[in-house]
């Protein structure tokens, strides 16, 4: 971690642990070996790569050939897509998602919707929860496939996912779910939860940036994308990413073992926070549940200022936050997330993304809490929204 700066922008990236760069420096040196060649370095290669799988597979409680490793959620999420539709597109050609996914799933739909597939959008409620009988009504003889996020990477609510799970598999209809922001922070059990399709990514677990997963399980067909030499199964080739999936594999199993500790932690940080903001700051507002919620996870909105001035205020004081995904904060646009829990544009517009992780200490949330009524104050006196 860069001493110099306060984190607070971990649901967009996680610092790369050391314990994990460890773990890849020999396969950036001198195991070099591709998995794909026959002799003994290739070989090694190819055993470190399954032990990997093995590892990401129990997890989440599925079989090593259930993982195909990728070069990222975004691709995960496009694989599992995609791969069901264009499988599928003689027969069903329906899918259901919701409105507060992450864009990696709301822009392959947009493309696909162009292309002739039906999408519904279900809606949420101010919480950004959706409504399990909205999707039981949603679901039709064309639906081929449900895809709805587990933990909002924005607001950091939690879907019902197991009662999801329940309802798709009654009605006999794939279910895909991302779990980028979960996969690591919160027990995922696949069979218990009737999950199809489920990915995770290596950089939101301290693990390195450029590589991801996609759990497919065990007669779920799927189209590949990307086709060449045969790897991962057939459904993703290109010579695997070695150095990043054994980091992804050791971060993955870092957060497993520190899953409840590091809960317990951060949950009482984050409770700090938020009872510190809506204490210090009037007219700030908790977006996402207030308790079916990731604990890292904090969004506020602040009425009359912009969430990109206190960003960068924030950043005078060497505080490093953000106001939305990391994936679409350059478009100064609202938040898709907030307008669908119901926030007007320029609430929307106000919101502010605090998440916690590892390296948060105590006396950063006690500076954060001095600095951010000040800055929210002297916004206010200068912003044009007041009426």
């Amino acid at each position: 971690m860069n001493k110099n700066i306060i984190y607070f922008d971990y649901a967009a990236t996680t610092p790369l642990d050391p314990r994990v760069l460890k773990k890849m420096n020999p396969y950036l040196k001198e195991k070099f070996g591709n998995p794909g060649s026959p002799h003994s370095l290739g070989q090694q290669a190819k055993n470190d790569l399954e032990k990997s799988r093995k590892i990401i597979s129990q997890i989440i409680k599925a079989e090593p050939e259930e993982i195909i490793f990728t070069g990222s959620a975004t691709e995960s999420n496009n694989l599992a897509l995609k791969g069901i539709a264009f499988l599928n597109f003689q027969k069903k050609k329906h899918i259901i998602v919701s409105a507060i996914e992450h864009d990696s799933i709301l822009k392959p739909t947009q493309w696909l919707a162009s292309q002739g597939w039906k999408i519904t959008k279900l809606a949420v409620d101010k919480f950004g929860l959706i409504r399990t009988e909205d999707l039981e009504k949603a679901i039709s003889k064309e639906t081929v496939l449900v895809s709805i996020i587990h933990a909002n990477n924005e607001i950091g609510t939690i879907e019902p996912i197991a009662e999801i799970g329940k309802i798709c598999k009654r009605k006999n209809v794939l279910f895909h779910t991302d779990a980028s922001q979960s996969f690591g922070k919160i027990p995922l059990d696949v069979k218990k939860m009737n999950i199809d399709l489920l990915t995770a990514s290596s950089h939101k677990i301290y693990g390195p940036l450029g590589t991801g997963c996609l759990f497919i399980k065990k007669g779920v067909k799927i189209e590949s994308l990307i086709h060449g030499g045969g790897q991962e199964f057939g459904l993703r080739s290109s010579t695997p990413n070695l150095p990043s999936i054994i980091g992804f594999a050791e971060a993955a199993k870092i957060s497993q073992k520190s899953m409840i500790k590091e809960s317990q932690r951060l949950i009482k940080l984050r409770e700090k926070l938020i009872k510190g903001i809506l204490k210090s700051i009037p007219r700030s507002l908790l977006n996402g549940h207030p308790k079916k919620r990731l604990f890292n996870n904090i969004n506020f909105s602040f009425s009359f200022v912009e969430g990109e001035a206190i960003v960068a205020k924030l950043n005078t004081y060497g505080i490093a936050a953000s106001t939305a995904s990391a994936c679409t904060s350059e478009k100064l646009e609202p938040s898709h997330v907030l307008l669908a829990c119901g926030l007007k544009p320029q609430e929307a517009q106000g919101s502010l993304r605090i998440s916690l992780g590892r390296w948060t200490k105590e006396k950063d949330i006690d500076f954060l809490l001095k600095v951010l009524p000040e800055i929210v104050k002297n916004l206010r006196k200068i912003s044009p929204f007041k009426g």
